[in-house]
């Protein structure tokens, strides 16, 4: 096996699964409590990684931080050089892509929490941030760790994104799928099968921790 590569592609799931903890919070947050009437627009932007083509978003992606694009030229001043096709850009594009795995299971887990509690919150004169941190987020803990999880699992096995936005560079953005496919080109069957058979290993562990945790690992966007 490629250690390599599954080297690359656990630590691209590792540092996603971080970023979207960090960005799915408020947005999760947002989308749960807030009452503006037009909020459904910004629900369907964050779910449609869910239902686009991988390689249309990839292309996009590839094309918002290309060299002619603001942000590929803000970048490659920046840190001199272009954002596609490095680990960086494959993050970026990573974190698109996984972000409704994350912002649906906390949004889902911040609608069961007990609005009379948050409002008795509210009332002993705890600030909105602090009601968050300290009642809202210790009563989701089991939709956080869905979410994140989640979210590695799902970046493990990217394929069309890494391929448009980080193509194939060995030790940088070469990813476990990627290998399995240049292995599968080159005829090499057995060593497919032997990186496909650890990732369906590894995936499953992932997904059976989250089932053990919570049961309702999947649902749809909180119902309003």
């Amino acid at each position: 096996m490629n250690w390599t590569a599954i080297w690359v592609t656990f630590k691209l799931a590792s540092l996603t699964s971080l970023a979207l903890l960090a960005i799915g919070l408020p947005i999760a947050y947002w989308v749960t409590f807030s009452k503006w009437r037009w909020k459904f627009l910004v629900e369907s932007i964050v779910a449609l990684p869910l239902v686009l083509p991988p390689t249309v978003l990839g292309f996009y992606i590839l094309v918002a931080i290309g060299p002619h694009s603001p942000l590929g030229r803000f970048y490659a001043d920046l840190v001199g050089h272009p954002l596609p096709f490095t680990f960086e850009g494959l993050l970026l594009a990573s974190i698109l892509y996984s972000l409704p795995f994350a912002v649906q299971p906390f949004a889902s887990s911040f609608e069961q929490v007990d609005r009379r509690l948050i409002e008795a919150s509210w009332t002993l004169g705890r600030s909105k941030v602090q009601t968050f941190f300290r009642l809202i987020v210790p009563l989701s803990t089991a939709g956080l760790i869905t979410g994140v999880v989640l979210s590695f699992a799902h970046t493990l096995g990217e394929f069309g994104v890494v391929l448009m936005v980080g193509g194939n560079i060995a030790g940088e953005t070469r990813t476990v799928s990627i290998d399995i496919y240049d292995e599968v080109q080159a005829l090499n069957y057995g060593g497919a099968a032997k990186t496909a058979f650890f990732l369906l290993v590894v995936s499953y562990v992932v997904l059976l921790a989250v089932y053990a945790m919570n049961r309702k690992v999947w649902s749809a966007w909180p119902q309003k």
